[in-house]
């Protein structure tokens, strides 16, 4: 199970009669809303924007009350200020959902699906990013590019709160996340297991679209202005770096990532088109 960060409120009752459990977390937002509901995502009820009188119905949340509906998932109507005062993030959008916490997958459960859909796994490991936009932009990366799924460390890391889940506008319902203990050996398991293992570095001298990304591959990712760990990096197999041509030095960690990964899953289909 998820050993989940989640801001959570404690089991006090609110002014409109309804109870915050603190053993579920939230997820606010129309698009996250919606993408967990469409998921299948075990919802507990959801907080909705009453609207004013005489006026329509907004169509994102029309269309999260019609999924609401079907699933038989309680919704209760409050005013902005009760939105106001159970949302985390700020920014809820007219609606908050309260779900049972995300569930953390095994490494080995990343591997094996990729293996049943008879293809080589392609697995993002981050080294200890700390924001949340970032990891909820990585998400909504990876699962556009069909990486396989995001290794992140238990540890000195941002885990999958509702920030997150807000950030990657549901696409943490469909790219599985695990959790380990140690980065480095688990970098290590995944060669054993014959992974290669690409780190992002600025030091490089391989360009990020001159490496070979084929076979099970496994992308480092390292934190926000620190970059990968030295352990970690030595652990990687090989190393690149995305050059730079303007005035500014640095790309944010999502962007960095995106780069990358994207270039890899090209390289990737088109490799498989030649086999």
């Amino acid at each position: 199970m998820r050993d989940n960060q989640v801001n959570r409120n404690s089991n006090n009752q609110n002014d409109d009669g309804d109870n915050v459990n603190a053993s579920l977390d939230k997820i606010e937002g129309k698009n996250a809303v919606f993408e967990a509901l469409r998921s299948g995502r075990e919802i507990n009820k959801l907080w909705v924007l009453n609207p004013a009188e005489g006026s329509h119905l907004d169509s994102s949340l029309a269309a999260i009350l019609s999924l609401a509906n079907d699933r038989k998932i309680a919704v209760m109507r409050v005013p902005r200020q009760s939105l106001d005062r159970i949302s985390t993030t700020h920014n809820h959008q007219g609606v908050i959902a309260a779900v049972a916490s995300h569930e953390y997958v095994e490494v080995s459960d990343i591997i094996n699906v990729a293996k049943e859909a008879d293809h080589a796994p392609l697995i993002v490991i981050l080294d200890g990013l700390k924001d949340a936009y970032n990891l909820g932009s990585l998400l909504r990366i990876s699962d556009a590019a069909g990486v396989d799924g995001i290794i992140i460390p238990k540890h000195r890391s941002i885990g999958l709160d509702s920030l997150v889940a807000k950030a990657s506008a549901g696409a943490i319902e469909y790219v599985p996340v695990a959790r380990v203990t140690n980065i480095a050996q688990t970098i290590r398991d995944l060669k054993d297991q014959g992974f290669w293992v690409c780190g992002t570095d600025a030091s490089a001298t391989t360009m990020y679209d001159k490496a070979d990304y084929s076979g099970s591959m496994a992308i480092v990712i390292g934190s926000e202005g620190e970059g990968m760990r030295s352990l970690v990096r030595e652990s990687c197999d090989f190393l690149v770096s995305i050059p730079m041509g303007g005035h500014v030095n640095s790309l944010n960690a999502a962007v960095a990532a995106g780069i990358v990964i994207f270039e890899a899953t090209k390289k990737r289909k088109e490799g498989e088109k030649r086999n």
